[in-house]
């Protein structure tokens, strides 16, 4: 089920960049990451209510959701918006494809990767030069810039989430679908605090922003936030980073498929390294790693929420 909900992660996920470019034409990026997750924390609601999950009730849980709601939520969405009004999405795949090795020098340095086998450290590696093979940003304006800057900054900013979440919140007895939920919630509050910062503004968004936004916030973030939680809950925060590699496979994809966009063999050569890079990744993580997460799987029951 985990490759499944990361397949599933990719393709929700992959077209993110997409939505928040479509936005942006009736949004500012203050409004776009308010009004994502707002209603990414009406989905995971529902979706509590329907499997009868309450939210967290102790303050400790709601501290710790509180702080990765900014690194996972807040900031990088807020990071990403602004990036995407001067980056081009090439550029913006390539700095979003860093996540795995933010995650993976963030394990280093706090224990959980201590022990990394070679041939993962060889596939997340492998996975990103698949990526810069894909986009080619050597050819591309715009590498260096501000925009680019918030781009990585977000790329490292979820990798912090990622691993804040996987040691404080997960398998420490409230529900996957409970935690989502919340983290969006507090996310929400969060981000209409930056409100004031250019998101008060009257907006005039055509249909075609409408649309992007609602995309966007009900499954680019909703549906997609709660995977995120779930494979993290079974495969550890570095393995779930993983996915970001698959992003850039995902859009060439989908725009071969749909736009009839011209695909070359560099590209090509390129998604099948980054794929080749993600299945070397897929080794096991040491005892001790899986052990601190384990436990998630436990507190939720096949076929519940």
């Amino acid at each position: 089920m985990a490759l499944v909900r990361m397949g599933v992660l990719a393709l929700l996920w992959g077209s993110t960049f997409l939505w928040i470019k479509l936005a942006l034409d009736g949004l500012s990026p203050a409004q776009v990451t308010f009004t994502r997750c707002a209603l990414g924390s009406v989905v995971l609601l529902g979706m509590c209510l329907s499997a009868r999950r309450g939210l967290p009730r102790d303050r400790a849980t709601w501290g710790h959701v509180v702080v990765a709601a900014f690194f996972c939520n807040a900031l990088p969405f807020a990071l990403f918006s602004v990036g995407e009004q001067t980056v081009d999405s090439g550029v913006a795949g390539v700095l979003n494809a860093t996540t795995p090795l933010w995650s993976l020098l963030i394990g280093v340095v706090i224990g959980t990767e201590r022990r990394l086998h070679p041939a993962r450290l060889g596939g997340l590696l492998l996975g990103f030069a698949g990526t810069l093979l894909i986009f080619a940003p050597w050819g591309r304006a715009g590498l260096v810039s501000w925009g680019a800057a918030a781009m990585l900054g977000a790329a490292a900013s979820y990798a912090v989430a990622f691993a804040y979440m996987g040691r404080h919140l997960v398998g420490k007895g409230t529900a996957t679908i409970a935690l989502s939920a919340s983290q969006l919630l507090a996310a929400t509050g969060l981000s209409a605090l930056a409100l004031p910062l250019g998101g008060l503004a009257p907006v005039h968004p055509g249909p075609a922003a409408l649309s992007a936004v609602l995309v966007l916030g009900i499954f680019a973030t909703g549906v997609t936030f709660h995977l995120t939680y779930r494979l993290i809950a079974d495969e550890g925060a570095t393995n779930a980073s993983t996915v970001g590699y698959l992003l850039p496979v995902v859009s060439v994809a989908l725009g071969a498929i749909v736009l009839h966009e011209n695909v070359g063999l560099r590209t090509v050569a390129g998604m099948a390294v980054v794929l080749v890079g993600v299945g070397m990744t897929r080794r096991p993580a040491r005892p001790r790693a899986h052990a601190e997460i384990a436990a998630a799987p436990a507190i939720e029951p096949a076929g519940r929420q």
